[in-house]
């Protein structure tokens, strides 16, 4: 009786704990959005064209030059907090999934992820006896890569 005693006012205690931190929290983030809530500068009028005053560069000003492996970071990072995570590194492979995924069921059999290989077996065997002769697994090879074409 006593152990349960103890465990239910710990319990409550955690409970409270929990309860005084979410708090904290919920009043953080009202002053983080109050802060933000300041009225925007107001936009200054844009002078007519051929106007003497006018201070300024004639042509708009262009876009930095973004490395590939920064255009392929943005890619994967769909929320655009700078960091990828492990969902979003994962997304890019959702169709293939699909794909592999027969019956839609979210899990992949053995069957399902081999079916490029039992494809390629039922393929070869050209007699259906469930087994490979020499020249039925010939036909399995891959396609020769051409050879690299010289870019001098």
């Amino acid at each position: 009786m006593g152990r349960f005693l103890a465990g239910s006012i710990a319990a409550l205690l955690l409970v409270a704990a929990g309860l005084f931190w979410w708090q904290g929290q919920a009043s953080r983030e009202s002053v983080a959005l109050e802060a933000k809530s300041d009225p925007p500068p107001p936009l200054e009028e844009i002078p007519p064209e051929g106007d003497e005053n006018a201070v300024g560069e004639a042509l708009p000003p262009t876009a930095t030059p973004r490395t590939r492996e920064e255009k392929r970071f943005d890619r994967y990072d769909r929320d655009r907090d700078g960091i990828i995570g492990r969902n979003e590194m994962l997304a890019s492979r959702v169709k293939e999934f699909r794909k592999l995924d027969k019956d839609g069921n979210n899990l992949l059999s053995f069957e399902e992820w081999a079916t490029r290989t039992i494809d390629k077996f039922d393929g070869a065997d050209a007699n259906h006896d469930g087994r490979l002769t020499r020249a039925e697994f010939a036909t399995t090879a891959p396609a020769p890569k051409p050879p690299a074409k010289c870019k001098c």
